[in-house]
Order: C-alpha cells, then structure tokens, then sequence
C-alpha cells in the first residue's frame, strides 16, 4: 500500500505546476498514461517537476546509448536496489523499446552473474589489479 496518495487526474488539474508535468510527461512519452510514481510524486509538485527533469534529462535524450540500453541498465540498477517497482516499470519500458526474450533472458544471467561475483569478491576482499586502475 503506498504511504501516499495517488492523484487523480481530476485531482492534479486542481494543482497547476503538477497538471504542467503530467502534460509533459504525456508529450514526451505520446501517451496519456501516467503511472502510480508519477502519481504520488505529485503531492509535492517540487519534487515532481526535478524527478521529472532529472529522468527526462538522461531517459529521453538522444545519447551515446541507445533508449533499449538505458532501460536494461536500469533494470540492473534496479534490481541491485531492489526496487521491485522500477523493475516492472523499465521491463515494460524495454520490451515497448524492443527488448527481446532472449534479450531479457540475457540480462537476467548478467544480473545474477554480477551479483555472484560482485558479493564473493567483497567477502573475499580482493584487492583492485594495477591494470584495472588506470
């Protein structure tokens, strides 16, 4: 259950700098959904509009990385974190960019391989190679 309240469409009108983001969020992503993060956010506009900008000003730009990579990555970064939410939310956001099954089924043996090894050379505390630090 979340420990905020999820506006409304009808509740966000009432609330212009949060109406002005949800607008924005409609336009970049040429969709009317706005999902639940978007939705609790809301109930500080503030801390909506700089979310937003922040995830826009990586998410949505033209980059060395292409937009199927960026959401992978993020789905890594979210499972690390173990934001159940955010793996859902970029997994669909990577298969409505392209990803494949067995794209997906690749990043979960990368996930789970670096996780392994991340954890076993931290309880070993296995010091850096010379070569890796350059």
């Amino acid at each position: 259950m979340a420990t905020v309240k999820l506006l409304t469409d009808a509740e966000v009108a009432d609330i212009p700098a949060a109406k002005e983001v949800f607008d924005d969020i409609r336009a970049t992503r040429k969709s009317d959904f706005i999902n639940n993060f978007w939705r609790g956010l809301a109930n500080d506009p503030p801390l909506l509009q700089r979310t937003w900008e922040g995830l826009k000003a990586v998410m949505a730009v033209e980059g060395a990385l292409d937009p199927l990579v960026r959401e992978m990555i993020y789905i890594a970064v979210s499972t690390a974190n173990g934001c159940s939410y955010c793996v859902h939310s970029h997994t669909a956001a990577a298969k409505a960019r392209g990803m494949t099954q067995a794209q997906h089924a690749e990043l979960m043996a990368v996930i789970g391989l670096a996780g392994q090894t991340n954890h076993l050379v931290t309880a070993m505390q296995i010091p850096v190679d010379d070569q890796f630090l350059a």
